[in-house]
């Protein structure tokens, strides 16, 4: 039992050890106790079923962009709260909450890098900030990455991971979905690469907006995609959902992502990808 480290709600109540603060971590999928050192040095991916762990946005960086290129944009927009929303915890407080847990101002991070030397204007959502969930500033931010990639006339790339709009902004998250969706068709307008990078999980608004709009839609293997949650539609439908319902490979099989890439070769095929839609690298 030394290999595990307990919490004290696990010595006191007797429970099972909590594998996933020690040196072992469980994968999400095939429940396989893994040596978490091990994911680590495989780029956060589970070595029996490929499942693709979550990333943060530093590694979702280092993985992507060329070393050094990465210039955020609007680091320091935070939201406001025009509804003084409060449940629990008043709205403000859940993102200083948010913001000292994550060390981040918002859910998504924006700016410029290169990818194999071809510049790209890049937006990451990070799950640990909320949810990942789209508010005003989310928006605002996509909208001016996108505003920054017709200026300098690249493409723009996407890598998404949410649970969907942010209730606590009420109406004003749910316009996010309108806002960024009119972003994007400048974008087609302007006949510039749009991408985007289905991660797990990808859910409600997000997905029903800026992440199903690519002109090329990649999904890591396993990710969990969808709108309403797999219990949520059974609870609805009043039926069971087929196996691997909202999983990456079934909504390949159904037409809705064009391909399943795994993490080792993203950014080549990221790359690939680009200058087959004609963006072109930096002259030297």
């Amino acid at each position: 039992m030394g290999w595990f480290k307990r919490s004290k709600q696990d010595n006191a109540k007797g429970n099972p050890v909590n594998i996933m603060e020690g040196m072992w971590i469980k994968c999400t999928v095939c429940r396989a106790t893994i040596f978490k050192r091990e994911v680590d040095r495989n780029l956060k991916v589970c070595p029996k079923c490929h499942y693709h762990f979550p990333m943060s946005i530093e590694e979702r960086v280092e993985l992507l962009a060329d070393v050094g290129t990465f210039q955020e944009w609007d680091a320091n927009l935070i939201p406001g709260d025009p509804l003084q929303f409060e449940d629990t915890l008043p709205y403000q407080t859940r993102v200083r909450n948010a913001q000292r847990k994550t060390a981040k101002q918002e859910a998504i991070r924006t700016g410029r890098c290169h990818v194999a030397d071809i510049p790209i204007a890049i937006g990451i959502f990070d799950f640990s900030f909320m949810g990942g969930s789209m508010g005003s500033v989310v928006g605002e931010k996509i909208c001016r990455a996108i505003d920054q990639a017709l200026l300098a006339q690249i493409p723009f790339v996407l890598v998404t991971t949410s649970g969907g709009a942010r209730m606590q902004e009420g109406t004003l998250s749910l316009m996010q979905m309108a806002k960024t969706a009119s972003a994007i068709a400048n974008l087609q307008e302007a006949r510039l690469p749009y991408i985007v990078l289905l991660t797990d999980p990808t859910f409600g608004g997000v997905t029903a907006s800026v992440a199903m709009l690519g002109d090329v839609i990649l999904a890591e293997p396993k990710a969990l995609i969808g709108f309403a949650g797999p219990r949520v539609i059974e609870q609805t439908i009043k039926q069971r959902l087929p196996e691997g319902f909202q999983r990456a490979e079934f909504l390949m099989d159904h037409g809705m992502v064009d391909q399943i890439v795994e993490r080792k070769v993203l950014k080549t095929t990221l790359a690939t990808l680009l200058t087959h839609c004609g963006a072109r690298a930096m002259s030297v």
